[in-house]
């Protein structure tokens, strides 16, 4: 799983262009499944299984990561940009960007901190203070490498470290793409659902169609979730750790989660001695409640791995978290089929 997801997360997709992303999964499970896409781009595939579910099962993940779209092109040359997903303007002044289809350098820009006056130094950077420099001298310039509406992404690597962490970016949520790849490639004893879906970033829109189109009788978005688990943390804000296994959610801002279906999860991962853990908080949100308000409705329930530092150019998870999470997803389906 580690080589898919170093794969797919180099693979730049943010909101709204996730096509390049989900035109890399569909060669590692197109021999392993039907699938289809729907108009608004989300990939599900269709695995079967050694056995019929007796009621189907679907499980979710995005496809899209939290970027930057270009707004407009000064005369300077330098490029005003706006969010798309939650981004924290405090830790993004002076990362390195790369900007639309061909990935032109970038770096976000503000007034140097030795040019600031009073207040300046305490306030967290606006939107509207920040500005990516290409190194372009003037807007003709810049206007032969970049468009408005160009999508960004952060300049980050793919690394291991310590000895069961990785970093880098768009762990949110393509790690779990390449749990449900993953999967999707295995010998599976039940009949299941799969989907990747889009623009989660921005109001979780994929997750309808997809919820539409698959009736799902139980779904489960597969995510990342923030773990609080560093320095000044109080215990009752930290919500989940790294290394302990994978969250699992009674209810965030978006849903509350099926009673039955969150107990089915920790029974099941207690039965099978997968480490875990409860989200220990009511906090963020994903796909759960496009999921579950839907048509009919689903039952729902979120299974996330733990990441620090999510919605940055770079989020860590633990190794075994993953493998863990993976164990638990399939259990799950067997549980439940």
């Amino acid at each position: 799983m580690l080589d898919i997801l170093k794969k797919i997360t180099m693979i730049p997709g943010v909101s709204g262009l996730e096509d390049k992303v989900r035109d890399e999964i569909i060669p590692m499970i197109k021999d392993h499944c039907e699938y289809e896409v729907d108009a608004l781009g989300n990939l599900i595939a269709y695995k079967k299984g050694k056995s019929r579910a007796k009621q189907t099962i679907l499980l979710s993940a995005h496809m899209d990561e939290i970027g930057l779209i270009i707004t407009m092109i000064e005369d300077s040359g330098y490029l005003r940009f706006a969010n798309v997903g939650g981004i924290d303007t405090r830790v993004i002044a002076g990362k390195a960007v790369e900007i639309g289809n061909a990935g032109v350098p970038g770096i976000i820009g503000r007034k140097p901190v030795h040019l600031q006056e009073g207040s300046e130094r305490d306030k967290a950077p606006s939107i509207d203070k920040l500005y990516i420099d290409i190194g372009a001298k003037n807007k003709a310039e810049a206007e032969e490498y970049v468009h408005v509406g160009d999508r960004a992404v952060f300049s980050s690597n793919f690394v291991e470290f310590s000895e069961s962490k990785i970093i880098g970016r768009a762990f949110d949520d393509r790690a779990g793409c390449a749990m449900l790849i993953d999967m999707i490639r295995s010998d599976l004893k039940y009949d299941c659902v799969f989907s990747f879906t889009v623009q989660e970033e921005i109001g979780c829109f994929g997750a309808l169609t997809v919820a539409y189109r698959v009736k799902p009788d139980v779904a489960i978005a597969v995510e990342t979730t923030t773990a609080g688990d560093i320095e000044g943390t109080a215990p009752a804000k930290k919500a989940c750790e790294l290394g302990q296994g994978p969250v699992i959610s009674f209810m965030d801002r978006g849903a509350i989660y099926d009673y039955g279906l969150y107990n089915l999860a920790l029974d099941t991962a207690k039965k099978r001695s997968i480490p875990h853990q409860v989200k220990q908080a009511v906090a963020g949100a994903n796909e759960s409640r496009s999921l579950q308000t839907t048509g009919t409705g689903s039952r729902v329930l979120a299974i996330s791995l733990p990441c620090r530092y999510i919605h940055t150019p770079s989020n860590m998870l633990d190794i075994g978290d993953i493998g863990h999470t993976r164990k638990l997803l399939e259990a799950l389906c067997e549980e439940l089929a």
